[in-house]
């Protein structure tokens, strides 16, 4: 017979706020006798007069005047009954005395937010995964966002403003949430849930976009902000989200000038507007996405003095393609201006930065600005590309359809997304990179496709 051992959920509460900030809460025996509380303004343990002192104190404390109620017995660790944000006294106490009258211990505890643009997670070994709208159980689905610890911290750090308060042990599993609005017994931006002393072998992230978090803040601005954390040069750059408040990163370029760039919450090339200079960004955001389904971020970014600007992509076979013109890269991504020769100066320093990233991200995709000295990132992806040599997407469709490439985007577009493209695929005729939007579309869609002219012809 397997002995059962008691655990006491209260009690493992009140031991981790003593390494840290927990949602405030107050438990009680079957018998209603009141067991702990960590409740803000009340030494730790107040007893209160009767439960509904007890309640009333911790509703006044809640930034949500709201609470919700847990019950457990110590020898099942299944879950049982859990009532969500109950907001009057009477209520409350009539839930705790039901649930009592069944022989289970209750906790009371604030009711944290969890759409407030904060993110819940887990920190297991030196990696950290999380998530925003959802409890530290969003690690067990998928599309969290997964990544080395110190990468994690400081992205995050740089997203809230604050750094996680979480007390890393190599040996420890712990759940988290990161809040905007500072709440808890410490009234801080970090709440522990729970901390349980695991064995794990050595584990490492496995770093990927798009993920619920980079959804949030948009895929531009989680590639960017990944690039600045791994020290890469970023030009200045504010992201203004819809989901929580705006924040900053990047380095001055001391030109003076601006481009306001938008984010969709998934990377849809040349889709959605890049202006040099500025537009009224809630004009712009109304006239692009009125609905809110598409655009999560607007970016204003510090414009870099381009004396070359391009793309880079690694290709199934690992090999580096590294693509641009002369000045700026706009006419060129949306390929209505083919690739010219890049200098090897030009080239070495886009492979400088390539190798730094891809050292931690394995490959990756970028479009990159040199200014007579430096390359600068202005775009970041995971990944290699599908594409080999001249061939953008591989297939052997039983149609091959020819796509003059001055055609332009959005034609292009329209027949990736809306003609029957079944059995078919497309050939770019005309000068365009293999980095440019334009195949970046046919990669996305997965769809048969090649170059027709060689590049330089």
């Amino acid at each position: 017979m397997t002995e059962t051992i008691a655990h006491f959920k209260d009690e493992s509460l009140d031991l981790l706020a003593e390494l840290g900030n927990v949602a405030q809460f107050v438990s009680f025996d079957p018998s209603m006798r009141q067991r702990y509380s960590r409740i803000v303004g009340s030494r730790r343990n107040k007893k209160y007069a009767d439960p509904s002192a007890a309640v009333l104190r911790l509703l006044e404390q809640s930034p949500e005047r709201q609470v919700n109620i847990r019950s457990f017995l110590p020898d099942q660790p299944r879950s049982h009954a859990f009532h969500y944000g109950v907001s009057k006294v009477e209520e409350v106490v009539s839930l705790l005395r039901s649930l009592s009258s069944e022989g289970l211990f209750t906790i009371v505890n604030e009711t944290v937010d969890l759409s407030d643009g904060g993110v819940s997670g887990v920190y297991l070994g030196d990696v950290i995964e999380f998530a925003p709208g959802e409890t530290p159980r969003c690690v067990e689905g998928p599309d969290v966002a997964e990544l080395p610890r110190s990468l994690g911290e400081r992205l995050l750090s740089v997203a809230y403003g604050f750094r996680p308060e979480v007390r890393w042990n190599p040996s420890s599993r712990i759940e988290f949430s990161l809040h905007p609005v500072r709440r808890g017994y410490r009234r801080a931006h970090t709440i522990l849930w729970e901390r349980e002393v695991v064995e794990t072998s050595p584990i490492e992230a496995r770093i990927r976009w798009p993920n619920k978090f980079s959804r949030l803040i948009g895929d531009k601005a989680f590639g960017l902000l990944v690039a600045w954390c791994l020290g890469l040069r970023v030009p200045r750059t504010r992201v203004i989200p819809r989901g929580l408040p705006d924040f900053a990163f990047g380095q001055k370029t001391r030109t003076g000038e601006r481009y306001l760039r938008t984010a969709p919450r998934e990377q849809n090339p040349g889709k959605f507007t890049t202006q040099r200079g500025w537009l009224d960004p809630f004009v712009l955001v109304h006239s692009e996405d009125s609905l809110g389904m598409n655009l999560a971020s607007i970016l204003s970014q510090d414009a870099v003095e381009a004396h070359y600007s391009g793309a880079l992509v690694t290709d199934a076979d690992g090999s580096k393609t590294i693509e641009g013109v002369r000045g700026g890269g706009e006419s060129f991504m949306l390929g209505a201006v083919a690739p010219e020769v890049i200098p090897p100066k030009v080239a070495s320093a886009v492979e400088s930065v390539y190798e730094r990233a891809a050292k931690v991200l394995g490959p990756v995709r970028m479009e990159w600005v040199f200014d007579g000295r430096n390359a600068w990132v202005v775009q970041l992806h995971a990944g290699s590309s599908p594409s080999r040599g001249r061939v953008i997407y591989p297939g052997k469709p039983s149609k091959w359809i020819h796509f003059a490439v001055s055609d332009g985007l959005e034609r292009l577009r329209h027949l990736v997304e809306r003609v029957d493209m079944k059995g078919k695929g497309i050939v770019l005729s005309g000068r365009v990179g293999i980095t440019s939007h334009m195949a970046d579309i046919l990669r996305r869609a997965r769809l048969p496709s090649r170059l027709e002219d060689p590049v330089g012809v």
